[in-house]
């Protein structure tokens, strides 16, 4: 077999990239987004692009967050794991998926293939995710009025919100947080997100009873693609309420009622309760992300 050759992008080539089929979609997952050339990989051989990655990060990174595009030719999952072995940064790895996709015989063999290539480069699946995007077809859900919504300048507020909530938690990624460095952890990694995020800080908001107690928070946001229903969490004594339904239909009207037209939302395929919610305030599923990391690995 022809020998394997990995090469890094730049402007001259990065054309490689799209030398591939694109049968998980990955092209239509992230047409919103900017990749750079310099941080895309692809594995040759014979001249042939065997596997490609695409490692992407905020626009002001010096560092990659994750590996948003790998995909692998027919019977080159080995290919694909050297790609990945061999780059300078060892980060999550996700696959955005179409919905349905067991269901589609070629995009879930295209699928299985990346997934064994990345288990050969030492990741391991983390979690699988629903990702939900509103419209103004999908309708405006009706606001429940049980509970009041205020700002909070105080970061301090929202830490020790976020502490409660992640105190008994479904989310993988709290979970994961809270192993490595306990809640401050979870909370802090919280907080950086909806700091990194170029949506206003005082749209933050804390939802109380109307008697002043706090049950929970919600953070509509924008990424750097679009709106995005931030975060959605009820303080464990205030569960089995339905809360989190209303703090999602103020989230998603908050947004919507400032213009925005397309807003994204995820949330782990385990988190039933969660996923009911977005199911009754109108979002459609319209993609599945599996997550995959390397254990040990914290960057």
């Amino acid at each position: 077999m022809t020998d394997l050759v990995i090469r890094t992008l730049d402007e001259s080539d990065a054309h490689l990239f799209d030398a591939l089929p694109d049968p998980l979609g990955a092209a239509e997952a992230h047409r919103t987004t900017v990749h750079r050339p310099d941080w895309k990989r692809v594995a040759l051989r014979g001249g042939e692009v065997v596997a490609r990655g695409a490692w992407w990060g905020g626009p002001d990174a010096t560092e990659p967050m994750l590996v948003n595009w790998f995909d692998v030719a027919e019977g080159e999952e080995e290919a694909g794991a050297e790609l990945l072995r061999s780059a300078p940064w060892q980060v999550e790895l996700e696959f955005n998926l179409p919905a349905g996709w067991r269901e589609k015989p070629d995009v879930r063999a295209a699928a299985e293939a990346c997934f064994a290539a990345a288990r050969a480069a030492g990741y391991e699946t983390l979690v699988e995710r629903y990702i939900y995007r509103w419209t103004p077809d999908c309708g405006l859900p009706e606001r429940p009025g049980r509970l009041v919504f205020e700002g909070e300048p105080d970061d301090a507020v929202f830490f020790d919100a976020l502490r409660r909530i992640h105190s008994v938690t479904l989310d993988a990624h709290a979970l994961k947080a809270i192993e490595q460095g306990g809640l401050d952890q979870a909370a802090q990694e919280e907080l950086d997100f909806f700091h990194w995020c170029p949506s206003p800080r005082e749209w933050w908001q804390l939802a109380r009873t109307p008697e002043g107690d706090l049950v929970g928070i919600h953070i509509p946001a924008r990424n750097q693609s679009s709106a995005v229903i931030g975060f959605i969490g009820v303080v464990p004594e205030h569960r089995g309420r339905g809360y989190a339904y209303d703090l999602l239909v103020e989230c998603t009207r908050f947004l919507a009622e400032r213009g925005e037209e397309f807003i994204g939302g995820a949330t782990d395929q385990g988190n039933f309760p969660m996923a009911a919610n977005f199911a009754k305030a109108n979002h459609p599923v319209v993609r599945e992300r599996i997550d995959f990391h390397i254990p040990g690995v914290t960057a």
